[in-house]
């Protein structure tokens, strides 16, 4: 399952999916994967999870991208959750490349896994393909 956590830039997001997944990490029986652009979060995560940086394996674009998480979950398939921050950074703005990429990441995880994604947009700019996967988000714009 594929799920969207959709707002602005500094409406709260990331700090929502921080809250997600250090709840998550108290109670998961398996591992969870956290998957950013840049190092900002290794202080906010607890330490059971996995932290990466694409940058540091030079992943750019939604393909390179795709390759990069499919290599992740066929390494260790004992992980239930990944959370992925800032996904528009990876694929330089590109919402419709987005849908591609979460048709894809859809698939890839199966029944199995949830994937959830920050993205940064004004929710009314996503793609009528992928609105019915955004998540509560933030305090005045709850949908669970």
């Amino acid at each position: 399952m594929v799920k969207l956590i959709v707002g602005g830039k500094g409406t709260g997001k990331t700090k929502t999916m921080v809250d997600m997944i250090n709840q998550s990490a108290d109670v998961t029986k398996g591992n969870i994967v956290c998957i950013e652009k840049n190092m900002n979060l290794t202080y906010s995560l607890k330490y059971t999870v996995r932290l990466i940086d694409v940058d540091e394996y030079k992943v750019d674009g939604y393909e390179e991208f795709y390759g990069f998480v499919a290599g992740v979950l066929a390494g260790d398939y004992d992980i239930l959750e990944v959370y992925i921050d800032g996904i528009l950074k990876i694929g330089h703005g590109d919402l419709e490349g987005l849908v591609k990429l979460i048709e894809r990441l859809t698939v890839l995880c199966g029944g199995e896994k949830t994937i959830i994604i920050t993205v940064s947009c004004d929710p009314g700019d996503l793609p009528e393909a992928i609105k019915h996967l955004e998540l509560e988000c933030l305090p005045h714009h709850y949908h669970c």
